[in-house]
């Protein structure tokens, strides 16, 4: 349990070189962190950009959800679900998570 909490700070670190982005993204209201651990429009009808950073980050997420599960033992819905938590304890205020049963919460 060790080694995934350890992996997964690293992946979260490893967020700060999307943090203008994302951080950009995240409190314009347009991203937040899914209940699924990864990356979410939070609005209906998000722009292209706004897509590709979805899909970049996410893609970057899923590597390293599986490469943890791979060196730690856990399963990846596991890391994923371990991400999660932690990714919303990170979030700043006025930033948008979705919450256990999939509702967009501002923290």
């Amino acid at each position: 349990m060790k080694k995934l909490f350890t992996a997964l700070v690293m992946l979260l670190a490893m967020q700060t070189a999307f943090a203008i982005e994302i951080g950009d993204a995240k409190s314009q209201g347009l991203v937040g962190e899914a209940n699924t651990g990864y990356l979410a429009a939070v609005g209906p009808a998000p722009s292209a950009e706004v897509r590709a950073l979805i899909a970049d980050v996410n893609s970057k997420r899923k590597a390293e959800f599986e490469s943890t599960a791979a060196k730690t033992g856990a399963t990846v819905d596991q890391v994923r679900a371990r991400f999660y938590q932690l990714a919303v304890q990170k979030t700043a205020p006025g930033n948008f998570y979705q919450d256990p049963s999939g509702a967009w919460k501002k923290k």
